[in-house]
């Protein structure tokens, strides 16, 4: 199994091989840890996937453990997931081993090539030592505006922390962050260069709710 292997799997789920680390022998967790996250064409591949269409609740985990699963099943790894009963995984803490995902300037994750678009459907667990996505540069460093900072409209979300109550209800009074999602993490300038479907961030604002 080899890393272009394993990202023309995600590829055919439109997912992303977001990053990946060597664990410690005593974690458990194999020798190879990748995270998957959504790709940039995911949310029209979703869309038509029978948990969306089904009306039944959490159509996007379900969706994640059978296709993550699936992958798992046919490149030899052990499927993890950021969802389900406890005890959890630690998917935050995972993601800034792999040197490509970082605390951003507001606490989120931020990713170098999706910006605070970044989330996990689910991770890969290989007992082989497999070469992972190389190390970034974090764009935080080379962000002098780092417009994130103050993009909050009701200044729920700032670098001194997050007021999710005034987030939430400032959602629910029809703000343009339902439909085109958190205006904190459309600010930052690497998002701005994702292409994500702004269905996408609704249907996760919704959820959010």
């Amino acid at each position: 199994m080899t890393l272009p292997e394993v990202e023309a799997a995600a590829g055919a789920a439109r997912l992303s091989v977001l990053g990946g680390f060597h664990p410690a022998p005593d974690e458990g967790l194999g020798r190879t840890l990748m995270l998957l996250g959504p790709g940039p064409a995911f949310w029209p591949h979703f869309a038509q996937s029978p948990e969306m269409r089904d009306g039944a609740a959490d159509p996007l985990d379900r969706w994640s453990r059978r296709v993550v699963s699936r992958m798992a099943e046919v490149l030899g790894a052990r499927a993890l997931f950021p969802f389900g009963p406890p005890p959890f995984h630690p998917f935050q803490s995972w993601a800034t081993r792999t040197g490509r995902i970082w605390p951003s300037p507001v606490n989120f994750l931020v990713h170098g090539e999706q910006g605070l678009w970044v989330s996990f459907r689910g991770a890969l667990a290989f007992d082989a030592a497999l070469d992972v996505p190389p190390a970034m540069d974090k764009p935080c460093d080379s962000c002098p505006d780092q417009p994130c900072r103050s993009a909050c409209p009701v200044s729920a979300l700032t670098p001194a922390g997050y007021d999710v109550a005034t987030c939430k209800d400032y959602l629910r009074g029809g703000a343009d962050c339902m439909r085109g999602g958190c205006a904190v993490r459309a600010a930052c300038p690497v998002s701005r260069s994702f292409p994500r479907d702004a269905r996408q961030s609704a249907f996760h604002m919704e959820a959010f709710l």
